[in-house]
């Protein structure tokens, strides 16, 4: 019999019983803390996924070059569609004036989402993995001559439909260069499914280009 002084085991205190947690408890306790950790682990893979490129990222040069290579294949595509002789070859310089510019207004929405400028310090293509140069007049490949733009802008009839289609086909190759080279270092979605819209887009028409060019001799 425990003395006056002596005091009462903690089971006893109040007169209430302490219980050990059940198995139940602890079960479900870990599977809390589980289910927790598991939601840090997918917020931080989140938060890497969705971050920003950065200034000298693939992802932003392509967008940076590829603005300006579309920008020169509207201004060819509006002439085409403004003076060609032929209504397949206007028709065509209508779609791809507006494909190409709501593609640069989506490339340049990137830009300011990422918090970049619309040009960088980096030279044209050398976010390329083959790093290909541009040449001495800073022209991408593909890309047309100033003297080759002036000679679109001051043909007529059927001159413009044959120079455009000589001209198109080499711009568009260029462009799908550029988009395979994106697609060879980049996983970020937006940028990946807009070069592989351009790549599908920009194939199809060389390959209606090279039969018009056939068809007119």
């Amino acid at each position: 019999m425990p003395s006056a002084t002596q005091e009462a085991p903690p089971a006893e205190r109040n007169g209430t019983e302490l219980r050990r947690p059940s198995r139940a408890l602890r079960y479900l306790t870990l599977v809390m803390a589980a289910v927790l950790l598991l939601g840090v682990g997918w917020t931080a893979a989140t938060l890497v996924a969705d971050r920003a490129p950065g200034d000298d990222s693939a992802e932003a040069g392509f967008a940076r070059d590829m603005s300006r290579h579309h920008a020169q294949a509207v201004e060819m595509a509006m002439i085409a569609y403004a003076k060609g002789q032929d209504p397949a070859i206007r028709q065509m310089g209508y779609d791809m004036a507006l494909t190409q510019q709501a593609q640069i207004g989506h490339m340049q929405r990137w830009l300011q989402e990422w918090e970049l400028l619309p040009t960088g310090s980096r030279p044209a293509m050398e976010w390329m993995p083959d790093a290909v140069p541009v040449g001495q007049d800073g022209l991408m490949p593909g890309m047309a001559t100033r003297d080759e733009i002036t000679q679109l802008h001051e043909a007529q009839g059927a001159e413009v439909d044959k120079l455009f289609i000589k001209l198109m086909i080499n711009h568009h190759l260029g462009g799908v260069h550029m988009a395979d080279g994106l697609l060879k270092v980049s996983d970020r979605a937006e940028v990946v499914r807009m070069a592989q819209a351009m790549k599908q887009t920009q194939q199809k028409e060389i390959n209606e280009l090279r039969r018009m060019e056939v068809t007119s001799g």
